[in-house]
């Protein structure tokens, strides 16, 4: 990506449907809220600059009573405006935190639904660290178009509320120069405009290159945080390994990247605060530049050229908005752009599970069998890999699965599974059958053993007891006192004894069709043997089909499946077996 352009349309399609959701009517209210505040602080300040008239004219006349009542008139214009903008304040965090709660409930959807991670993963498409997107970028959208547009709103409010009152001060103070008037209508406000343009016009040429810069520091800082992730979950295999120099020269290396582009970021910042601070006091001077001349010339009084300085001050930083947010402006165009991207390669999933020809799985009330028709699996760059036609897996059976290693035995179970989309064919599911994958390395979400071990069900779904029934028959008696203890499982226990825990849950959900991805291969023989017998004996009416390459397995099995290369794909057939399962 390299150009990043901020678009209205997609700021709009991210943001419109909250206020469409069923949350609309809270964020609505809050919404409108927020800008009615806004409003009232432009009234106020309105009221502030008519004050400065009479407050400095109160001064040079030096009229002690309406030097009092003007600071009596402070007080409350004051006190009013602090209440609003705590309030403002208030409600704006309060708008934020709603609005982000149902962006996160509806990516996390979006990203989640189907295994569309799983083929965003499988596509290498461009959202990387979807982490970072829905927990940084969520939350910052949020935040800066909200404070962009109140800004915004804001500065033109303000525009159009000063801008009468600088075009009827410039009747009043005429243009004074070497002691001549130059009647020129409005002159005060084509002179903030022209300061303006040119303010923002060099703002955006010496600040332009920080959207891109911006994106990338993003992106590298997700890079770098992933891969002290990956680190600490593979601590063991580095340690063994004693990969520690390697690791740290790898980290070393992207923190480098990020060091890097900060420097470029530092650089480029340093300019346009330069231009930007300097621009800023500039303006301070600048309109009592313009009107001193009149002042010392006796045609308007100190309160006239202090209310001058004030409405040229709001026009020119009303006009000057662009300027001012220039930083915050880039930021929000690279969180767009990464939303997008985020957005686009959700659909980009989406799409692949729905295309055609594609993979088919048909739920099907008339069968009792898990049937392969015409099927042909495929990598995702369309190279055929494994072909099955008319196989079938019966009811109660078990069936081993064995092949060269590449052969595609677990991407055969991934398509079973509906997560793999790439080929052709129909794969046909009795309709209610329940279907449970157990891979070579099981998943344990991080918290409380009994929620893991029950995953992805709830934890109350089964009882305490139950789950200990389940640990003592996996082998596991040990850890029965600990269902409440919460720890990384995946890391603090041992493959064997992870694949243990596998087999646990497999007893408790039941599963009417059970495949094991050399779910026990970590295990010794007999240690694999005794909890085959224990799935026979326990899961009476599941199916069970396995991939190993142990010929122990046979044993458990009254099917044998095998995976042969034919031509440059391999192909699923019978083998005839004449033992019968232990």
């Amino acid at each position: 990506m390299n150009n990043i352009s901020l678009k209205p349309a997609t700021v709009w399609r991210i943001a419109a449907p909250y206020f469409r959701s069923e949350d609309k009517f809270a964020g609505r209210l809050l919404l409108a809220a927020v800008i009615v505040i806004e409003l009232t602080v432009v009234g106020i300040n309105v009221l502030l600059n008519e004050w400065n008239n009479r407050f400095y004219t109160a001064l040079q006349e030096k009229n002690w009573d309406s030097f009092v009542r003007e600071i009596g008139i402070f007080c409350i214009l004051a006190t009013a405006y602090i209440a609003l903008a705590v309030y403002q304040l208030y409600l704006n965090q309060w708008l934020q935190i709603r609005w982000r709660n149902w962006l996160t409930h509806h990516y996390l959807g979006e990203w989640l639904d189907n295994a569309n991670h799983y083929r965003m993963q499988l596509r290498g498409d461009a959202a990387d660290n979807p982490d970072q997107r829905i927990a940084d970028d969520i939350k910052m959208f949020v935040d800066q178009t909200l404070n962009i547009s109140v800004s915004f709103l804001s500065a033109v409010v303000t525009l159009a509320s000063f801008i009468v009152i600088l075009w009827g001060l410039s009747a009043d103070s005429p243009l004074t120069l070497f002691g001549n008037e130059f009647h020129i209508p409005g002159y005060l406000v084509w002179g903030a405009l022209i300061y303006a343009v040119f303010g923002t016009v060099l703002t955006h040429w010496i600040g332009s290159p920080l959207v891109m810069l911006n994106f990338q520091q993003q992106r590298l800082e997700a890079d770098y945080r992933f891969n002290l992730v990956r680190v600490r979950e593979n601590s063991e295999q580095i340690a063994l390994l004693r990969g520690e120099s390697a690791e740290q020269e790898r980290l070393l290396e992207r923190f480098g990247r990020v060091v890097r582009n900060w420097y470029e970021i530092m650089t480029r910042t340093k300019r346009l605060t330069a231009f930007t601070a300097s621009y800023s006091q500039a303006a301070v001077v600048f309109p009592y530049v313009l009107v001193a001349p009149a002042y010392f010339a006796d045609k308007i009084q100190l309160g006239g050229m202090m209310q001058t300085a004030s409405a040229f001050s709001s026009v020119q930083q009303s006009l000057s908005f662009f300027v001012s947010v220039y930083r915050t402006l880039a930021e929000w165009s690279s969180v767009v752009a990464r939303l997008e991207g985020f957005e686009e390669t959700i659909a980009s999933g989406t799409r692949l599970a729905s295309s055609t020809p594609s993979l088919k799985i048909v739920r099907s009330d008339e069968s009792n069998a898990i049937e392969l028709r015409q099927l042909l699996v495929k990598l995702p760059n369309s190279t055929p890999l494994v072909a099955a036609d008319g196989l079938r897996i019966e009811k109660n059976e078990h069936v081993l699965v064995t092949g060269p290693s590449g052969a595609g035995k677990s991407t055969l179970f991934r398509a079973i599974a509906g997560i793999w989309p790439f080929g052709d064919g129909v794969i046909t599911i009795p309709a209610k059958a329940t279907l449970m994958m157990l891979p070579q390395r099981p998943y344990f979400p991080v918290g409380a053993l009994k929620a893991a071990i029950v995953y992805p069900s709830n934890p109350d779904a089964f009882s305490s007891a139950r789950v200990e029934q389940a640990l003592t028959a996996a082998g596991l008696p040990q850890l029965a006192p600990r269902l409440e203890e919460e720890a990384h499982w995946n890391q603090m226990l041992s493959l064997g004894e992870q694949q243990r825990l596998g087999i646990a849950r497999a007893l408790l959900h039941e599963p009417q069709y059970l495949f094991l991805d050399e779910a026990t291969a970590s295990l010794d023989e007999p240690s694999e043997a005794a909890l085959y017998r224990l799935l026979a004996e326990k899961l009476t009416s599941t199916t069970v089909v396995s991939i190993g390459h142990r010929s122990t397995l046979e044993a458990f099995h009254e099917r044998h499946v095998v995976l042969d290369r034919e031509g440059g794909r391999f192909t699923v057939h019978e083998q005839q077996k004449n033992e019968t399962r232990s």
